[in-house]
């Protein structure tokens, strides 16, 4: 792991620490960076490093909606699937808002017949995505995800912290179809979670854990 990855994963255990004693301050200063360097620079402008940039530099169209030999996804795919479960966790569960795939348009623009966030796809459907996904679109709704959440986390206080997301918010997740019936045990995961268990997973190294993905996918050669 290189030392940007590394650093990251040691600010990881800095912010669990900081989530745990409910230290708001380091809260926030902490996730801010810790979420700009799982975005692409320009979603927050802090001239940090980005796992996403790096993932994508010198990348082209066909590399981003390749899926090589043996592998089950494509980089395209990935960037959708983690903009997407931000964009649930944190405007449905989080914040109780609306989804901004939808409340801004994103589903039409990035032009795919998938409402849901990509848990329990088949092979086809994974391929379908890669194939037809407009990748400007999706880039710019990754930005738009990741703005909001900023703007969500930053209105948080000390005691919202340990607080369980409400049970109807999760019932929401379903009724939007959000989460296919088949992958429901995802939902059951998140509402055992509080929210600083949300702003610890989905939010940041959900994000880390699928653009290391990433990373070995551009290394496929086939």
């Amino acid at each position: 792991m290189d030392a940007n990855r590394k650093a990251w994963n040691e600010q990881q255990q800095a912010l669990l620490k900081a989530l745990e004693r409910a230290d708001h301050g380091a809260v926030q200063t902490l996730f801010a960076r810790h979420h700009a360097m799982v975005h692409s620079e320009k979603m927050s402008g802090m001239g940090l490093w980005s796992f996403e940039d790096e993932v994508l530099e010198g990348g082209n169209e066909a590399l981003f909606r390749r899926i090589p030999s043996g592998a089950e996804h494509s980089i395209g795919w990935n960037l959708w699937h983690i903009a997407r479960i931000e964009d649930v966790t944190m405007n449905l569960l989080v914040a109780g808002s609306d989804q901004l795939y939808f409340s801004e348009g994103w589903f039409e623009r990035i032009n795919i017949p998938f409402r849901h966030a990509g848990n329990a796809m088949n092979a086809q459907e994974m391929a379908t995505l890669s194939a037809e996904i407009n990748i400007e679109a999706l880039r710019a709704y990754r930005v738009a995800v990741g703005r909001r959440t900023r703007q969500i986390v930053a209105r948080l206080n000390a005691t919202d912290y340990k607080r369980r997301v409400d049970e109807s918010r999760l019932e929401r997740v379903m009724a939007e179809g959000a989460v296919t019936e088949s992958a429901r045990e995802i939902v059951e995961y998140w509402g055992k979670r509080d929210l600083a268990g949300l702003l610890l997973m989905p939010a940041t190294r959900h994000n880390f854990l699928h653009l290391n993905e990433c990373l070995r996918l551009k290394a496929k050669r086939v």
